[in-house]
């Protein structure tokens, strides 16, 4: 079963969390603070990150930044502070969802299968996807540009490999969110928007040829 790290200064609320996961079936390691996450990171990582935004010492969105610059994995962040502000920046960072405390402990355990579910494969999805210079390796979780990586955080691949799955079609902005930040996405469609605004950056300065195309007043499409 897949491995999760929780970071939270409240220990009521690792144990609350751990007791949730644990009966799911997934492995559980919890941490107080980001550096102790930091270090553990050295020797081995998880399937899916935890993190409260307010921590001591370095706060939930720097360990994310952080997590970003190394690893491809999937984010879920928690905070006693629901601003909108802060959930767009822990979506822009790449997280792949976000709870305000205090949160159902089964809608946590609801949120983490969802994400889960969405990183499987499916099967009409093919293993390695090829266009132009481009290649989208589903399994792996990766892409190259001209054999060379391009760092895609998780949603950024989401988004990037599910327009690929479909060149020249176009998708709307709310079936982007339905279909990569899911049906229960409280947010707004700025975040696709933001989404695909990194992603041709990210393309655009590895040489890539298919463009990430707007279709206005409706959503996008990749021009293949």
């Amino acid at each position: 079963m897949a491995v999760i790290w929780v970071v939270d200064d409240e220990e009521n609320i690792r144990k609350l969390i751990r007791r949730y996961l644990d009966k799911e079936g997934y492995t559980v390691r919890t941490f107080k603070a980001a550096e102790e996450l930091e270090n553990a990171l050295v020797s081995s990582t998880p399937d899916l990150f935890v993190l409260d935004i307010m921590l001591p010492g370095a706060d939930g969105l720097t360990l994310c930044r952080k997590i970003r610059e190394d690893f491809n994995l999937p984010v879920i962040f928690i905070s006693a502070r629901g601003e909108e502000f802060d959930r767009v920046l822990g979506l822009e960072l790449g997280a792949d969802d976000y709870l305000a405390k205090p949160f159902s402990p089964r809608e946590m355990v609801l949120r983490v299968n969802t994400v889960f579910r969405r990183l499987q494969p499916t099967e009409n999805t093919a293993k390695q996807l090829a266009l132009n210079n481009i290649t989208v390796y589903s399994e792996q979780r990766k892409v190259t540009v001209n054999g060379e990586d391009v760092t895609f955080t998780g949603k950024e691949f989401e988004l990037f490999s599910f327009l690929a799955a479909s060149p020249n079609r176009p998708f709307s902005r709310q079936q982007l969110l339905e279909s990569i930040w899911g049906f229960d996405y409280e947010g707004e469609e700025r975040a696709v928007d933001d989404t695909v605004k990194r992603i041709r950056k990210k393309i655009r300065e590895k040489g890539a040829l298919p463009e990430l195309a707007t279709v206005w007043g409706y959503g996008y499409k990749l021009n293949v």
